[in-house]
């Protein structure tokens, strides 16, 4: 991810690094793509060096809100989705961690027995809070008289 990193004139930029980057991410970009995404780097570093606009930056979110700005998304298809690719990573990363970490907290002995089902149901109540803060609980009785009838 450094090597996107448009500091000091794009003094990390490593085309060998951006590859292998590719190389993870084999769903998004595949062989030929990749045989592109080699040539389309070099073009794309050279067209940053010799533009002013590109000069100031301070990071990749900046980088990539200056190629939607000036177009440079389309010309470099596949650059710019390893540039997301690389913007979304860190978020996805956070997103995951912090789920497991919800499971962690959920998953103790006695509810080690429990259905799967009825474990990601927790789990949904637990990660998504926000979303559940704004349904009424006569709504949820409600549901589930409609669903089956209880006792009681």
């Amino acid at each position: 991810m450094a090597a996107l990193s448009p500091c000091d004139s794009f003094s990390s930029f490593d085309k060998t690094k951006l590859l292998k980057l590719s190389e993870i991410y084999k769903n998004e970009v595949d062989d030929s793509e990749r045989a592109q995404l080699n040539g389309e780097l070099d073009i794309y570093y050279h067209y940053l060096l010799n533009n002013e606009r590109f000069f100031n930056l301070k990071g990749i979110a900046d980088l990539s809100r200056l190629s939607v700005e000036t177009g440079m998304h389309l010309s470099f298809p596949l650059f710019y989705r390893l540039l997301k690719l690389t913007l979304v990573l860190p978020v996805a990363t956070a997103t995951v961690e912090w789920c497991f970490s919800a499971m962690k907290f959920l998953k103790t002995d006695l509810r080690n027995r429990i259905s799967d089902d009825f474990m990601n149901g927790a789990l949904i109540c637990s990660v998504e809070k926000e979303a559940l803060e704004n349904v009424k609980t006569e709504n949820v009785i409600i549901r589930f008289r409609k669903m089956k009838e209880r006792r009681g």
